[in-house]
């Protein structure tokens, strides 16, 4: 690669008009030198030939992405991996912000996806392997995106809960129970104090539970309850299907009851979730399902904390996600980083509510509140609620006498003294 070529994607930040550009922050492996990788990186994901034959033109200065910063953290004798066509040989591993015109994709999410982890990027000359670590937006760009509709304060002013931690539980057993059973377990986890019960990520449409009888069944058990205990609760019913039956399906789960509404995010697609935002009247909640497989490799993919933020983009409420402990597989680095994507300025954007998720119960909230030194979170437990040996109602009691235990300044095991659903809880799932 000449000199020409590797100055045409160079730049300065201060010669840009960042308004313009988004910045892609990558960390690469490359076998060949680093500005030469960097510049194909740039090539490859922009303006691969920039000029015509026999005319004088050079469309790099407004359609090419430039690198503004790039640094060599470390030289390798050989490729930390072996994968095909990859040479043995001493290797670069480099990070390198990329300034990319948002002119060549506009405001749409599948285009810049395509710029930033497609063909160009990941098959990129002299590039082993790659991982898209975040995507800096200038509010140019975000304003083009609505972001949350109701986001934490909303979630909280339709619980009128403004002074602790949410409390949402896993219906369970979540695959094989037909609606009538389902209903019952809902309403007593909601009798017991339980915030919000939701369909799991693995329950969608199916014969033996339909969404309309499903969500029409707990639905009434939601406003049973609500009569009964004078308090606001939130049915969230899982309506992952195909990209033509969202709004069929969220029109018929809300008028039957359900009063938020989830999906798994990348099953169904961004671009899905952004189009249901702007037809939606209810909260919508994020599950981190087909998020693994392309952010787990440390050195591959993308980082999961893009992930996030582009979910609150996109018009999540709510945002599950892997969680602390050895059952996500998750550092707890990674944790904070997506917890911190939730709730930090993004333009206009509300924040979202971040519900690290993991083998929860009564015992591990006040953790996660000393970990994350907010209240502004959600608890998810599955069995931690619906399998307490007391059953359901007992379950969500627990989680509420955990937190008073807390607020009154005392262990667990002092309060379950005079509660025998914390007493249950600790026996069950404290060890």
């Amino acid at each position: 690669m000449d000199n020409d070529i590797k100055s045409g994607f160079f730049s300065d930040r201060s010669r840009l008009e960042m308004d313009d550009y988004v910045v892609f922050d990558y960390r690469f492996e490359a076998f060949i030198e680093p500005e030469e990788a960097a510049a194909y990186l740039c090539q490859e994901q922009s303006t691969a030939q920039w000029k015509r034959p026999g005319v004088d033109e050079d469309l790099r200065v407004q359609f090419g992405a430039k690198v503004i910063e790039l640094a060599v953290e470390a030289v390798l004798e050989k490729p930390s991996t072996a994968l095909p066509s990859i040479p043995d040989q001493k290797s670069y591993v480099c990070r390198v912000k990329i300034a990319h015109p948002h002119r060549n994709f506009g405001p749409r999410l599948p285009n810049l996806l395509t710029a930033a982890c497609g063909e160009g990027a990941f098959y990129s000359p002299g590039i082993s392997l790659i991982k898209l670590r975040d995507i800096e937006f200038p509010d140019s760009y975000l304003r083009h995106f609505a972001g949350p509709k109701f986001g934490i304060s909303g979630l909280r002013e339709m619980l009128d809960i403004h002074d602790r931690p949410i409390f949402f539980g896993v219906i369970k057993p979540n695959i094989g129970l037909p609606p009538e059973p389902f209903a019952e377990l809902a309403r007593e986890s909601w009798l017991g104090g339980l915030d919000i019960a939701k369909d799991d990520e693995m329950l969608c449409d199916v014969e033996w539970s339909p969404l309309s009888e499903r969500t029409a069944r707990v639905g009434k058990a939601r406003l049973e309850c609500e009569q009964i205990t004078g308090r606001p609760k939130i049915y969230l019913a899982n309506i992952t299907d195909e990209i033509d039956r969202l709004k069929d399906l969220h029109d018929m789960a809300v008028k039957n009851g359900a009063n938020a509404l989830m999906l798994n995010t990348m099953t169904v697609g961004l671009s899905a979730v952004r189009m249901l935002r702007k037809h939606t009247r209810v909260p919508l909640a994020a599950h981190f399902d087909f998020i693994a497989p392309f952010t787990r490799i440390p050195d591959f993919g993308v980082d999961t904390k893009l992930i996030t933020k582009l979910q609150r983009m996109v018009g999540f409420d709510v945002i599950i996600l892997a969680g602390f402990g050895a059952r996500m597989k998750t550092s707890d680095a990674e944790v904070f980083e997506n917890v911190e994507e939730c709730l930090k300025p993004l333009g206009h954007m509300k924040r979202a509510l971040p519900v690290p998720a993991g083998s929860q119960w009564a015992g591990t909230t006040v953790a996660l509140y000393e970990k994350l030194k907010t209240i502004d979170f959600g608890i998810v437990p599955g069995r931690g609620v619906f399998g307490h040996p007391m059953g359901p109602k007992a379950g969500a009691a627990s989680l509420l006498q955990g937190w008073q235990a807390f607020k009154e300044g005392v262990s667990l095991e002092e309060y379950a003294r005079t509660h025998s659903e914390l007493k249950a809880a600790i026996e069950e799932f404290g060890t």
